[in-house]
This record gives structure tokens, sequence and C-alpha cells, in this order.
């Protein structure tokens, strides 16, 4: 029979290449996850009953150990860019991880993968870089020979990213950005999910491994790229820390009084996180320590930013007719 691994938040943005992988490479793979309903995507990943998405609440002792139940590995991929509700930074990213691997070892469990991120910091500022790096330490605390993998920061087709940012720069002629200074090296989503696969099956050294793409660019070369390829002129205008601070606390403010129905666009904990280069340090283990060539930013964005060009998929064919009329 072949080996299972249960994947937490594995039909996440990271957590659906990872799923997938894992399925490709024979493993029955139990996705654990808040809302199975909303997990069926990944199902189709592998044959029939070889990916099932299951209820698991990390927050809940029971609940993890639930899911675990019959497990050779985990993979931990459970995090969130801001608190809502009961899921705060700490109980998910601090206190959430370290209970998975508290219960993986009493189960018995060898092999854990964690995805953490660049920038994870006891002494950030930022709550969310905070509790990454004590999740971190939790996880090690009990499961000394962990994967831990620190992605900067991570495009794809189904990414927050570029895709939130190509939707604004069809809505104006400026394009707002917090540190358009920031050094990011973003790493392809896919190349994280093949360090992890590593890591479940035993082919990296336990350890914190740091992963960053092919190119270190700020934070205003990376919208000028994203520019060129929906083929849109903007204005790329920096929002100096001191402004972006007031915004997000006033967000704050707004989205706890009305108790989520007005959504923070940035909030004060993101704006301290824009303030720090998210970049693999010089000594750090990566992506050449297990044999991985990272993917160029320009190999994968026109295949899912395309939609956000004035044409859409039409736009290469209507400016090859332009040119034949010239």
């Amino acid at each position: 029979m072949s080996k299972l691994v249960t994947v937490y938040g594995g039909s996440g943005f990271v957590g659906r290449y990872i799923t997938r992988r894992l399925a490709q490479n024979g493993w029955r793979v139990r996705v654990a996850v808040r809302r199975p309903n909303e997990a069926m995507h990944v199902k189709p990943y592998g044959v029939v009953g070889q990916v099932k998405p299951v209820f698991c609440n990390i927050r809940d002792d029971a609940s993890v150990r639930a899911v675990m139940q019959g497990a050779d590995a985990v993979v931990n991929c459970v995090g969130i860019l801001a608190e809502t509700g009961k899921n705060k930074f700490d109980s998910v990213q601090h206190e959430g991880a370290e209970r998975i691997a508290r219960i993986a070892a009493a189960e018995g469990i060898d092999r854990m993968v964690q995805i953490s991120a660049i920038g994870a910091d006891t002494g950030s500022e930022s709550a969310y870089s905070r509790t990454k790096a004590l999740g971190e330490e939790g996880v090690l605390q009990h499961m000394p020979g962990a994967v831990i993998l620190r992605p900067s920061i991570v495009f794809g087709p189904e990414d927050e990213f570029f895709n939130r940012f190509a939707g604004m720069a069809q809505l104006g002629p400026i394009l707002p950005v917090v540190g358009a200074e920031t050094k990011f090296q973003p790493v392809y989503v896919d190349d994280v999910a093949r360090a992890a696969v590593m890591g479940v099956e035993g082919d990296a050294a336990p350890g914190i491994y740091e992963l960053g793409g092919p190119d270190v660019d700020t934070f205003r070369e990376l919208m000028v790229q994203m520019l060129q390829i929906i083929r849109r002129r903007r204005l790329v205008v920096n929002i100096p820390f001191w402004i972006a601070r007031i915004m997000g606390g006033t967000f704050g403010v707004l989205n706890r009084i009305s108790f989520g129905l007005i959504p923070a666009s940035v909030t004060l904990d993101q704006v301290r996180n824009l303030a720090v280069d998210n970049v693999v340090s010089d000594k750090a283990r990566g992506f050449a320590d297990l044999g991985i060539t990272p993917t160029s930013l320009e190999a994968v964005l026109p295949d899912y930013l395309w939609r956000f060009r004035p044409g859409g998929q039409y736009a290469e064919i209507q400016e090859s007719a332009r040119d034949l009329r010239d």
C-alpha cells in the first residue's frame, strides 16, 4: 500500500501544488482543511480515492490528531496574511505549527515539512514574521529532524500578489505601492512544492532552507515588469511609510468596528513587513543545496497575467494585426 501524508492547508495556494506533486509520486494524500467542501478541486490530482479533503481545525489538538492517524509524514502549509476572527497570527502560525509537530512526534511520525517565510524573526516588529519564527522554534523543539522552507514572495497562477496589482492597474493611471524600493526575490510556487516533496520523501537534509528565485528586484521593478506583460502604462507611485502606517491603522480600526465588513486593503503589520527586504541571506541553504534550478518570472507571468491585458487572450493577435497594417 502506498504511503500516506497529511497536508495541513493542502488546498491553499502553495498547498495544492505540494498535494499534486505528492499524488503524482504515488502518495495517498489527506488534505486537512477547515472547509472540505471548498477543497474538492484537489481530488482530481490523483486517482479515485488517492487525494481526500478532510476537516481539521489546527487550533484543536483532537482535530489535528484525528487527521494524522496512520500518516507516514506531515506537511504544514497553514498561514495567514491578516488576522480574522479567531484566526490570529499566534494561534495559527505559532501555536498551530507547534501543535502539529508535538502531535506528530507523539504519533511516531519522523518526517515533517514546515512552510515558513523569509524574514521569520522572533525580534521582528511584524506579528506575521515573529509568529512564523516562533512556529519554527516550536516545530524544531518537537521535530528536530524537520525540513523548514522559507520562501520569498511566491508567484503562480493563483497568487495574491501579481494578480492583485494587475487588477489594480486596470482601474486607473496610477499604481500605488508601499515600499517601492524594498527588495524581493520571487519564487515560483511549483519550485517550493518540489522542495517540500523532497523533505517528505527524505531527499532533503533536515534544517532551514531559504527559497528565492533567480532574480532580485525592488517592488517598483516588479511592478514595471508586470505592467509590461499586461500591456498597460501606469505611473508607479510610492506611498511613504509614515503615510502607509496611518492608512494601515485606520483600515484596521474600520475593519474591526465593521466586524470585517470593511476589508483592510493594507494592514499595519503588512506595512511593517514591507519595510524589510525579502531576499535569501548570504549563508542560508537554498535551492542549490536541493539540486533545484529556480524558475524565472518571465517564464511564468505571461501564462496567467494575459487576462489583464486590454485585449485579453487576443492581445498578441491584435498587436500582430497592427504591425501588418503599419
